[in-house]
């Protein structure tokens, strides 16, 4: 154990690899496969443009909430680290208890499930091979994950330059191959129960996850506390204009009712008719590489959340998950255990129910968040910050009030859906005590077997 203790992460990205991480992590199939759902919500193409820049501007106001607290908490752990230390142990565990056993796993098996439709349908495979698919390539992306951080960055990298490639395509031929108005269409048979603005602005959050993915490789960063916000920032910003473009490319290419009946078929529809069948297979291709890339970017850093759990003794096999690599330096146990946890959710249950559950979860914790920016001003009124939020107070309210807009959508639509959300959280309460408990009992023992040695 002498040799483990003198193991550290390394400190290997710079900005541009935060960046890719950022944006790598947060495009991949939603701004693809939530076009229909985030129109049937809003009721017609101009309100679910306007619910694609409010979830954007949501989600910008966010990132520069945690941007500031990020700076001045740059270890890795993310989110954990951060609900820790400004309410306490409990509360840091639960945020990273519902990470890493049911968020995390969720996400990373839902964009399994969706990447190995498109492979089936590119090579032709039997739908039936679908879950050894997602498995498949999600054991291939999590190896490279156990080599040094960064093979995952480069990598992030190269997906992140050709995942561009479909997203530029959809908006050239959008804008000036288009016919239909990407303005004022209507969803005729839907309109009565569409319109819950809330619930479509959700719908986008899914497309705009994973933006605070990046903190938990703080300790991974060059001088985090200046790379880590400007990676969080840019990176968002240059997100939501990439979903605009695309969201006013596809309306401006099949009208909303066809965009309606299409579904999740929307994007290859579009390409097929936009660019033939070779075309809409070379469309189909970066759109693979666009959620291989998304994944890698959650299986590199949901891992670190356990990891940096299972340091503090909080998680059963605490001394195992916290093991680094000697020579990779990675946490290789912690990221063996997060696949295995995908594994089972792939065959077990439904990803992307899972996913829409979560999601409300972590807007919780991402409320009680940015209450944080206010709780540590109070605290350390004096403290030095490399990154202050723009327009504070201004843009913590209006991450705190959007948020509370959708969680309260949430629950008006889904209630059973959020009670079952709060019971995964809620298992993670005896967890925490028990594991507590059994960790001080060690540490005690521990250092009384040293206190008689010394004695001795």
């Amino acid at each position: 154990m002498k040799e483990q203790k003198e193991v550290t992460l390394d400190r290997d990205l710079g900005l541009w690899s935060a960046l890719a991480l950022v944006i790598g992590t947060i495009i991949g199939a939603g701004v693809f496969v939530r076009q229909s759902a985030v129109l049937d919500d809003a009721g017609s193409t101009s309100m679910a443009l306007f619910a694609w820049l409010a979830g954007g501007i949501l989600t910008i106001t966010a990132g520069l909430t945690i941007a500031e607290i990020a700076s001045q908490m740059p270890e890795t752990g993310g989110l954990y680290v951060y609900m820790e230390r400004i309410y306490g142990k409990l509360w840091g565990f639960l945020s990273g208890w519902m990470q890493i056993i049911i968020y995390g796993p969720a996400m990373i098996a839902s964009l399994g499930a969706y990447l190995a439709i498109l492979l089936s349908d590119f090579f032709g495979f039997p739908s039936k091979y679908n879950a050894i698919l997602a498995i498949g390539t999600i054991v291939l992306v999590g190896i490279l994950n156990l080599f040094s951080n960064r093979y995952g960055a480069t990598f992030a990298i190269i997906t992140t330059i050709c995942k561009l490639v479909p997203v530029a395509a959809l908006i050239i031929f959008g804008l000036f191959f288009g016919n239909e108005s990407a303005f004022g269409q209507s969803l005729v048979h839907v309109h009565q129960s569409a319109g819950n603005f809330g619930v479509a602005i959700l719908a986008t959050l899914f497309a705009f996850d994973g933006w605070i993915l990046v903190a938990n490789l703080g300790g991974e960063i060059k001088n985090p506390r200046k790379l880590l916000p400007q990676a969080i920032t840019f990176g968002i910003l240059a997100v939501l204009a990439i979903y605009l473009l695309v969201s006013y490319g596809v309306y401006r290419s099949v009208p909303a009712e066809q965009i309606h009946r299409l579904g999740t078929s929307a994007i290859p529809y579009i390409a097929n008719q936009a660019f033939g069948e070779v075309g809409g297979k070379i469309l189909s291709i970066g759109i693979i590489i666009s959620i291989v890339g998304c994944m890698n970017g959650k299986i590199m850093t949901f891992p670190r959340i356990m990891y940096a759990m299972a340091k503090r003794g909080q998680l059963p096999f605490s001394k195992t998950l916290s093991y680094l690599h000697p020579k990779s330096h990675t946490p290789i146990f912690s990221t063996v255990a997060e696949l295995l946890i995908v594994t089972v959710m792939i065959i077990f249950s439904n990803a992307d129910r899972l996913s829409e559950l979560c999601i409300f979860t972590v807007y919780c914790f991402y409320v009680m968040a940015f209450v944080g920016v206010f709780l540590l001003r109070k605290r350390n009124p004096d403290q030095h910050r490399v990154f202050s939020t723009p327009l504070f107070p201004i843009t913590p309210i209006l991450a705190i009030g959007g948020s509370l807009f959708v969680i309260v959508s949430e629950i008006m639509s889904d209630l059973p859906g959020v009670l079952t959300s709060f019971i995964f959280v809620a298992v993670g309460i005896p967890v925490f005590y028990y594991e507590t408990k059994k960790y001080r009992e060690s540490q005690a023992a521990a250092a009384k077997e040293e206190s008689l040695d010394n004695e001795n």
